[in-house]
């Protein structure tokens, strides 16, 4: 069975009334994939803008009881946060399978470019030394309305993505693949969020859209995403 972790920041975890992109996910794997899986993760909840913390249960109406809640993520927190999180999440929920989406608020609050680069060399080996042959697939760093008024910060993204690039490419073995995704072409901003950085509902449906092409054209995983 496989076994699938989500591992991100706020735009992973979602807020009260949201349906997540990791709900899309799952009803996309659920019509496609063609054997058992499963979600894990030590993490249930959605962040709580109210209470600011992630304390609520409370989906979108019409997201299924059935949908697993399970992952690893957290408001505010990023590749350096995870990083030594990561090998006893994989060694304890047994995960076969990362899907990634870090790395704005590094690059918003922590840390440059070159050092959340090196966060994600040491998130992959923490990993793997938990599951050798560990999969995982990264979602690059998608610039949010801050990058359109700050030429640093998103030059820094842009730096960042590149250095993201280069680093999957040197880590990806047959035995533990990592995949870079695509940002989703036709993302909008202004479109797919609702303020700017974190995906309403068609933004939820483009990022896991990212997610599922590419490991069904690197990986033969499921079927094209299908809204």
């Amino acid at each position: 069975m496989l076994r699938l972790l989500f591992v991100g920041d706020s735009m992973t975890i979602g807020s009260a009334g949201e349906h997540t992109w990791r709900h899309r996910m799952w009803q996309h794997l659920r019509s496609s994939y063609g054997g058992p899986f499963q979600i894990v993760g030590p993490r249930e909840t959605l962040h709580d803008k109210a209470a600011d913390a992630p304390v609520s249960h409370e989906y979108a109406p019409g997201v299924e009881p059935a949908f697993p809640r399970r992952h690893l993520a957290g408001w505010g927190e990023g590749w350096l946060h995870m990083a030594p999180l990561i090998r006893e999440t994989v060694r304890e929920q047994r995960a076969d399978l990362l899907l990634v989406s870090l790395g704005l608020i590094d690059l918003g609050f922590y840390t440059d470019a070159e050092q959340t680069a090196a966060n994600v060399c040491t998130f992959l080996t923490e990993a793997r030394a938990a599951n050798p042959r560990i999969a995982a697939a990264v979602l690059p760093v998608i610039p949010n309305v801050r990058a359109r008024t700050d030429g640093s910060f998103a030059a820094e993204v842009d730096h960042f993505n590149e250095l993201l690039a280069k680093t999957v490419a040197d880590l990806d073995t047959d035995r533990s693949p990592v995949l870079l995704t695509s940002v989703p072409p036709s993302y909008d901003i202004d479109l797919d969020t609702y303020d700017g950085t974190h995906p309403n509902a068609s933004g939820e449906h483009k990022l896991a859209g990212a997610f599922a092409d590419a490991m069904h054209q690197a990986w033969g995983l499921g079927e094209p995403y299908a809204v």
